[in-house]
């Protein structure tokens, strides 16, 4: 392992802790720090078994704020900057932290790595930059960026804008650009763990609008594995993109889920669809298995049975969650947009 020291930005949230984890196991003697604000997604308990760890250190502090991202980068060689605000929902309700968080919170960081001198930069951005594709596109790293909500045009800024740190000032820096996630620890308001909640919570399933819009899905453990390799081996300046290899509907999802938790169509509960709302992404992943050799480990109907157990197993996780704050959001969200039952 070439570094010496890594920066995580977002560490507490869902695929942050993730990649916490894996960076601690995959690097022995790899100090790693942890940059975090604590935001209602970021949660101390998906690390707690981390702390106390002599090679982790945490560092709660704002990617907004030059001072806060400059003490987390003391010693630091490297950078997987994540940290962002990510639900696409959200966004549409109230876009300031989205345009703040991931494009200035990302130029912050670009330049305090800049002042520290880090020999990597690894920004993770998404594929919802490629906005909605026909059939029978994919998208490859070449494609046109065209984003289509707020959420997506933070990331398209923040992403273009790590690019011409890379040709004005030969900054060290990568891309990645991957599919939708899942996996245990993921904040609740997303599709898989809100539908597994609510279902073994013995409430309806909320489906947008005719249920087809299409995403294609990797396992978090998978993207984080790729992540790791693409700091390691990707070229600089490059754009990878990152998936699981095949598209599903969301009443694909639904279905797989109603059947993993022995429901039936009686729980899924229609809405409104959302405004803008894309109908299909896809990704060509060619590149990195074929310049780095990266591909998931995992299929997707395992990783799914996986992530079913895990939150049928951690109502302790996610129980004290659902309460508060996210009651007023999901009323806000959904409340007033039932449609039909079916």
């Amino acid at each position: 392992m070439p570094f010496q020291h890594i920066c995580i930005t977002g560490g507490l949230g869902f695929i942050g802790s993730h990649l916490v984890r894996l960076a601690l196991t995959r690097w022995p003697g790899v100090r790693v720090t942890n940059l975090d604000l604590i935001t209602y997604a970021g949660n101390e308990a998906n690390l707690a078994d981390c702390c106390g760890r002599p090679e982790y250190r945490f560092v709660r502090g704002d990617v907004r704020k030059p001072a806060d991202a400059l003490a987390a980068l003391d010693g630091c060689d490297a950078v997987i900057h994540l940290a962002a605000e990510s639900h696409v929902d959200r966004s549409i309700l109230a876009s300031d932290d989205f345009m703040t968080t991931n494009i200035l919170g990302t130029h912050v960081m670009l330049e305090a790595a800049r002042k520290v001198g880090v020999r990597r930069f690894l920004y993770v951005s998404t594929d919802e930059v490629y906005g909605s594709l026909p059939e029978p596109l994919a998208a490859d790293e070449q494609y046109p960026l065209r984003p289509r909500s707020p959420y997506a045009a933070s990331k398209t800024a923040a992403d273009l804008l790590v690019q011409t740190y890379v040709t004005t000032h030969d900054f060290p820096a990568l891309i990645t650009r991957s599919s939708n996630n899942f996996g245990p620890y993921q904040y609740p308001e997303k599709l898989i763990p809100l539908f597994v909640t609510n279902l073994l919570e013995g409430r309806k399933v909320p489906l947008y609008g005719d249920g087809l819009n299409v995403r294609d899905w990797i396992y978090v453990t998978d993207h984080c594995e790729a992540l790791a390799v693409v700091l390691e081996r990707g070229r600089v300046g490059e754009v990878y993109n990152l998936g699981g290899g095949r598209g599903r509907t969301n009443r694909e999802i639904c279905d797989r889920l109603l059947a993993g938790l022995g429901k039936g169509e009686s729980s899924i509960e229609y809405v409104a669809d959302r405004p803008g709302h894309d109908r299909r992404y896809a990704l060509n992943c060619d590149k990195i298995g074929r310049e780095l050799g990266w591909q998931p480990t995992h299929s997707f109907e395992q990783a799914l049975t996986a992530t079913i157990e895990w939150y049928r197993t951690r109502r302790d996780w996610w129980e004290p969650i659902k309460s508060g704050a996210y009651k007023a959001y999901y009323e806000q969200q959904y409340g007033s947009r039932a449609k039909r039952s079916s």
